[in-house]
């Protein structure tokens, strides 16, 4: 190679080097819930709400002119994959922070991963109380932005008893969250001396649960609250209709997922649920989050509006977050912000203001949810003083 050759590499090589060094490195987000098996109805609504939250913040020049990256894995909904893809996102990835988990026995089995070795999880669907009780808030670095069981499983107690109700049958699937969700219920009852007059745990994928349902009914039951997932949902509102059981059936926020109405058809009708938003397009900032949300998703199915809703909230509100800690994204930095926001985010689901505390990583308080009700194939308000007062700010309580 000639001298002039070898002089015009090297100044190549070095203008490479250069533009490399003026390129901001990307903020990298770990996202981690079930994108296939019996999950990936709500895990891919919460990728969908990721991505479109992602796209709007590069759209504005992301952080400082650092584009944000997703890092997205799929954990399947199986504890033991869950945790493989967080060990991969903190320790070999080693992205800024993580949003994730759908389902708490998943999220449960990967805590301590991100607590030992202080990464930040962000919880945006998981509801099992135990997800932000496992350590003390204080020194937890797992904060979430869904309602817990705790308060779905008193908000569905509290209904359940003032309408007259007593004899409640149990039925929960046999996964942490099945777990955890009857024990909520056991202990909400207990404090209005009240006990299940009939219990059925039961495996995620049953096929047919009529013949426990008829007990339900031979045992005196007035009513039925399910707690699990959206396709075993469908399955116990099929067996109520299969043993023309006309108890009202009642459930946490797995009972909103799309595919019940088209699983179970007629079924579903009536059915009850705790949700933290409901389509209202009299809301002009949920109107305008629906109708992006729906062209970024194309042809890809919506099962879960709260999936998509609540982790839209948690990457905008980590991205307010980040330029409060000005581009610190270590553990430390990013929860004392947390615990300390300096202004509030006026969310899709609500609006954040200080939602977390030192002593409180839960976004949501009770006042903030609503009883919603599938009503020819939609989930609407099931009272309408709730849809009249569904566009004021809901602010926590402490």
């Amino acid at each position: 190679m000639t001298r002039a050759r070898l002089l015009l590499a090297a100044f190549l090589t070095s203008l490479t080097g250069l533009a490399a060094a003026q390129t901001p490195q990307p903020l990298r987000v770990g996202f981690v819930c079930p994108l296939s098996g019996g999950s990936q109805e709500f895990g891919n609504s919460a990728r969908l709400g990721a991505e479109l939250a992602v796209k709007e913040i590069n759209e504005v020049g992301g952080y400082l002119g650092r584009q944000v990256e997703l890092v997205a894995r799929d954990d399947k909904g199986d504890p033991d994959e869950g945790r493989r893809q967080a060990e991969d996102l903190v320790l070999k990835q080693k992205v800024d922070f993580t949003v994730g988990y759908c389902n708490t026995g998943v999220a449960l089995k990967s805590l301590d991963l991100f607590q030992d070795n202080k990464h930040l999880l962000m919880v945006p669907v998981a509801t099992g109380s135990a997800v932000t009780a496992k350590y003390p808030a204080d020194k937890s670095y797992i904060f979430r932005m869904s309602a817990r069981d705790t308060l779905q499983a008193a908000f569905l107690v509290d209904e359940i008893v003032k309408r007259g109700f007593t004899r409640i049958a149990v039925f929960a699937d046999t996964t942490g969250y099945g777990e955890g969700g009857l024990r909520d219920v056991e202990k909400f009852l207990a404090e209005k001396q009240l006990k299940p007059v009939y219990t059925a745990r039961f495996d995620l994928g049953v096929r047919r649960l009529t013949e426990q349902v008829q007990q339900a009914r031979a045992a005196g039951a007035e009513v039925i609250l399910g707690y699990t997932i959206g396709a075993e949902m469908a399955v116990l509102a099929e067996a109520r209709a299969q043993a023309r059981f006309d108890a009202p059936l009642y459930g946490p926020w797995t009972l909103s997922f799309r595919t019940l109405p088209e699983r179970a058809g007629p079924a579903v009708e009536g059915a009850m649920m705790v949700q933290t938003i409901i389509q209202d397009l009299s809301n002009e900032r949920r109107a305008s989050f629906l109708a992006r949300l729906k062209r970024h998703a194309g042809a890809q199915p919506l099962g879960s509006l709260m999936a998509a809703a609540q982790t839209y909230d948690a990457v905008h509100l980590m991205m307010r977050v980040v330029f409060q800690t000005r581009g610190n994204t270590s553990a430390d930095a990013l929860k004392q912000a947390l615990e300390n926001l300096d202004r509030s985010y006026a969310g899709v689901v609500t609006s954040y203001d200080r939602p977390f505390s030192a002593a409180d990583h839960d976004a949501f308080s009770r006042n903030m949810i609503w009883l919603g009700v599938w009503r020819k194939g939609e989930i609407q308000f099931y009272y309408p003083d709730d849809a009249k007062r569904s566009s004021f700010i809901r602010r926590k309580e402490s």
